[in-house]
Parts: C-alpha cells; sequence; structure tokens
C-alpha cells in the first residue's frame, strides 16, 4: 500500500455499522487464542503448563507475521490454480485496497477483512498445538507453525471462502470454518499425534488436569470469543449476524446440558470439565451451520455434537493415541457432524431462502472428507519433515523434568 493510500485510508470515514460490529468481532475472535491458551494449560500438569501456554501465545505473532507477508495471499487473492490456490497479488499486502474490496464486502475496509481473518487463522494453528503437549520441542512447534499456516489452512481457506475456490463454487456451505477451522485442525492434530507418539507413561500414570479453574476461565474467553467467530462471519451488523450469535449460543448451551448429563449418569458426579467440554462440542458443532440454520436446529446440532464428541473422546483416551488435549476428538469430530448436518438442517442463505436436502448433505460430505483427508495428509509429511530434521521430541529427562524449566527457563 503506497503512502499516499494510507493517508487517505486515515481519514477516510467508515462511518458504517459493519465496520463497527466487524472491528468488534475482530477483538472477540483474537480474545479466543489467550483463552485457548488458558483451556489447555489448565488441562496439562503444572510442570507443563507455561510450555502450552507458550505455544498459544506464540502462534498469535508467528501467524501474524506470515499471515501479512503470504499466507492471506494464497488463501483469498483471485485464484490461479483451478480453485486450488489464491496468487500473489496480495503479498505483503502490496495490492490490498485501503477502501473496499467487492469481492468479499461493500461496506468493510479491506484492510479490515484481512485482520479479520487472520484471527481466525491464528486461532487454528493454537489448536493444532494439542498433540505437541508435554513432549514436543518448542523450536518444532514454531516451524510447524510456519509450514502448516502456508501449506494447510491457506489453501482450505481458499477451497472454502476464497476467490475462485473450488469448494465454495460447488456449493458446499460453511459458515465460519467447520471445515477450514474445526476439521482442519482437528485432524491435522490427530496425524501430528501418530507422528509424535504418545507422553512417556501415558494411560500409565496420572496425568490429571492441574487447574480446573483456568479451563473454566479459558472456556469463558473461548465462548465469548465465539460471539465474534460466528457473528461476524456474514460480515455485517445485520439479522444474520442476530442469527448465529442465537445459535451459536443456544446450540453450546445443549450441548454443555448433554454432556454433563451423560457424565452424570455414568459416574454420579456433575463433572465442570465434561459441561465445558460439551459446551466446546456444541460451538464447533454449530459454526458451519450458524447463519443458515434455524434454532430449534441448532439445538439438535448441539446435542448430536456433544454426544458423539464425548463417545469418541472416551474411546480415544483407552487408546494408544495420545492426542493429548483432544482437538481431534472435539474440533474434528464435531466439525465434521456439523458439516454434514448443515447440510440437513439449512434453511437460510446470502440469497434467501435454501431447504436442507439430500444433494446438499452429499456436498457437505464431499468438502469435509477433501479438508480431512487434505489435512491429515499434509499435516503427516510436515511432522515428519521436522522429525527427520531438527527432531520433535525433547529428551526422556527434559520430559521428566517438565518443559516449562527445559524449553522456557520459567515456571509456576
Amino acid at each position: 500500500m503506497a503512502i499516499e493510500d494510507i493517508i487517505l485510508f486515515i481519514f477516510a470515514d467508515f462511518g458504517g455499522t459493519d465496520t463497527a460490529w466487524l472491528l468488534t468481532c475482530t477483538c472477540l475472535v483474537f480474545i479466543m487464542t489467550p483463552g485457548l491458551a488458558f483451556f489447555y494449560g489448565g488441562l496439562l500438569r503444572k510442570k507443563n503448563m507455561i510450555s502450552m501456554m507458550a505455544m498459544c501465545f506464540t502462534s498469535i505473532v508467528v501467524v501474524a507475521l506470515f499471515w501479512f507477508i503470504l499466507g492471506y495471499s494464497l488463501a483469498f487473492a483471485p485464484d490461479i490454480g483451478g480453485g486450488i490456490i489464491g496468487g500473489l497479488d496480495f503479498i505483503g499486502m502490496n495490492a490490498v485496497d485501503p477502501f473496499y474490496y467487492p469481492v468479499y464486502s461493500t461496506t468493510i475496509p479491506h484492510m479490515l477483512f484481512v485482520i479479520y481473518q487472520m484471527m481466525f487463522a491464528i486461532i487454528t494453528v493454537a489448536i493444532v498445538a494439542s498433540p505437541f503437549a508435554d513432549r514436543a520441542k518448542f523450536s518444532s512447534f514454531v516451524l510447524f507453525c510456519i509450514f502448516w499456516l502456508l501449506l494447510v489452512y491457506s489453501p482450505i481457506a481458499h477451497w472454502v471462502w476464497g476467490d475462485g475456490g473450488f469448494l465454495g463454487s460447488m456449493g458446499v456451505l460453511d459458515w465460519a470454518g467447520g471445515s477450514v477451522v474445526h476439521i482442519n485442525a482437528g485432524f491435522s492434530a490427530l496425524a501430528a499425534a501418530l507422528i509424535i507418539e504418545p507422553r512417556r507413561g501415558y494411560n500409565k500414570e496420572p496425568m490429571e488436569p492441574s487447574n480446573i479453574p483456568y479451563v473454566l476461565l479459558g472456556t469463558a474467553l473461548l465462548w465469548i470469543g465465539w460471539f465474534g467467530f460466528n457473528g461476524g462471519s456474514g460480515l455485517g451488523a445485520n439479522g444474520a449476524a442476530v442469527l448465529a450469535l442465537f445459535n451459536t449460543f443456544m446450540s453450546s448451551c445443549a450441548a454443555g446440558f448433554v454432556w454433563l448429563l451423560i457424565v452424570w449418569y455414568k459416574t454420579g458426579r456433575a463433572s465442570m470439565l465434561g459441561l465445558v467440554t460439551g459446551v466446546l462440542a456444541g460451538l464447533v458443532g454449530i459454526t458451519p451451520a450458524a447463519g443458515f440454520v434455524s434454532p430449534m436446529a441448532a439445538l439438535v446440532i448441539g446435542a448430536a455434537s456433544s454426544t458423539v464428541s464425548y463417545i469418541v473422546l472416551s474411546w480415544r483416551t483407552k487408546s494408544s493415541i495420545d492426542e493429548s488435549l483432544d482437538a481431534w476428538s472435539v474440533h474434528g469430530i464435531s466439525g465434521i457432524l456439523g458439516a454434514i448436518l448443515t447440510g440437513v438442517f439449512a434453511s437460510f442463505g446470502v440469497e434467501g431462502l435454501i431447504t436442507g436436502n439430500i444433494v446438499q448433505v452429499f456436498l457437505q460430505g464431499i468438502g469435509a472428507l477433501i479438508c480431512m483427508a487434505y489435512s491429515f495428509g499434509v499435516t503427516l509429511v510436515i511432522v515428519l519433515i521436522l522429525k527427520k530434521t531438527i527432531g520433535l521430541r525433547v529428551t526422556s529427562q527434559e520430559e521428566y523434568v517438565g518443559l516449562d524449566i527445559t524449553q522456557h527457563g520459567e515456571q509456576v
């Protein structure tokens, strides 16, 4: 952007409610990553809490820089590869229009769209920190962030939301990131967990959460941030934003209540960790559907997401798969279910009334399957390369002492 454009931009009047709402939503989505740091950190043993929180906070600065340099262009510049990838038109923000870019919105500045989408990229990369917990080198995670953003996140964002992306052109519906964020992050986390391998002592030693209040605080911040996540994805302060926000809250409440009841019935205790995990599953499940379905459908999606994620998480914890913080069980599984149920319950769209039908269900399933396969496969390759080059795991002694001290020289 030339200095003359910047001067014009500074003194321009973007006095619309859409701009004000998206500025607010950008801040709300940003809150989600620090919230995830508390959520993830509280779930780990005390000796690794800072290390996990450091991964989340580091993802903010690393992703922001590489999104600015290249990631945004690959995701949202005009397509150059048959619907596969964006071009280099926006590399380094070089040709980002100082005012509006009508392909995405005629009511908010292009720069605001860039930073709003940046917040989505940041939280998605942070979610994939899950399988690195308790055992991975910090340096390997930082490099992973860069490669994963450019090779996995940006292409999938282009397919679904970008100018000319093939899944969006096919008619696949994804309101706020069921595929781009949650299926993508969940199945990438599964791939990384398989290569990194379990923590020493997994399923043999106690690995209980060290700070449940931190988990509850993190959930609260994620919950608040999700209103910007789903409420802002229509890029306007309008009825669609209200519907998406309302559906987001009701789906998460239904999901939290269902998970609470299941755990209460099975254990005789009302687990708050269970309740907030259910809330998270409901938030994930409604994400692809939030602006397309009725509130009653949102309740069904939330309850179904919670139930299915509970079943998968229960199986995962008894298996040899140490996907430590269950990004796959919650984000990946609820993301798939939400994507498919969007096709079942869709009632509204940007062009007016639409109807859930078998064709839309098929499109949703195909879109979810493609994103799942790509994110799993490419992440597998990235993590394998890191393992063969700089290495992924800390030493057994460092793992025993804890990553807070050995990787950061800090402790709680």
